[in-house]
């Protein structure tokens, strides 16, 4: 019962108290003995037949890998500015693997949104384009991650109709007080964003 679980643990629970772990497990058994090896698309249900998480081999087209890879390198000079030496536990140059230049992405962290809320500001009500998508790539970015975006919203679309369209209308409110404010860059941003959530980080 994941309901009763997720009641059982916490933010300190990381998986490494081997006492812990096993107590978690005698009060929450698994439903089958021993592993399963799945190899198609599958659900997978708690005791009392909630989806606790969908099983979707290969969704991700090799041709889909490529296209989010090919925007991830767009987000390179952003990715790697967002890494400091005195950054806080997101950017902080310490938590970053520093990998071969030819594997994997840039390391940092960033957060691209067409309505983010500037925290740490005095005097701002109003969201306003994130930092990372002010530049001159921005719809660049935005039109090499929309059918990667429009993926995950069709599949949000199936595993949580409720989220999906919350989402959406707050986009589309988001549009309204965009072009109402007349907040700069928004209404360009939300023309090209093509995913059912505000934030991609």
């Amino acid at each position: 019962d994941i309901a009763r679980y997720s009641k059982l643990i916490s933010p300190k629970d990381t998986g490494h108290n081997e006492h812990r772990e096993a107590r978690l497990i005698e009060r929450c058994p698994p439903g089958h003995e021993g592993k399963r090896l799945v190899d198609e698309p599958a659900i997978i249900l708690d005791a009392s037949g909630a989806i606790i998480a969908w099983y979707l081999p290969d969704a991700l087209t090799d041709t889909t890998q490529k296209e989010i890879k090919e925007a991830t390198n767009l987000l390179a000079p952003s990715l790697e500015k967002s890494v400091r030496a005195d950054g806080n536990w997101q950017t902080n140059q310490r938590l970053f693997n520093q990998g071969s230049e030819d594997v994997g992405a840039t390391p940092g962290c960033i957060n691209l949104s067409p309505a983010w809320f500037q925290q740490g500001h005095e005097n701002v009500s109003d969201p306003e384009v994130s930092a990372s998508l002010k530049g001159p790539s921005c719809e660049n970015i935005l039109k090499a991650i929309a059918r990667p975006a429009a993926i995950a919203s069709a599949a949000l679309r199936v595993m949580h109709p409720e989220q999906y369209w919350a989402g959406l209308r707050t986009l589309s409110n988001l549009g309204n007080i965009a072009v109402s404010k007349d907040l700069p860059q928004m209404p360009e941003a939300l023309q090209y964003w093509a995913s059912v959530f505000n934030t991609l980080s």
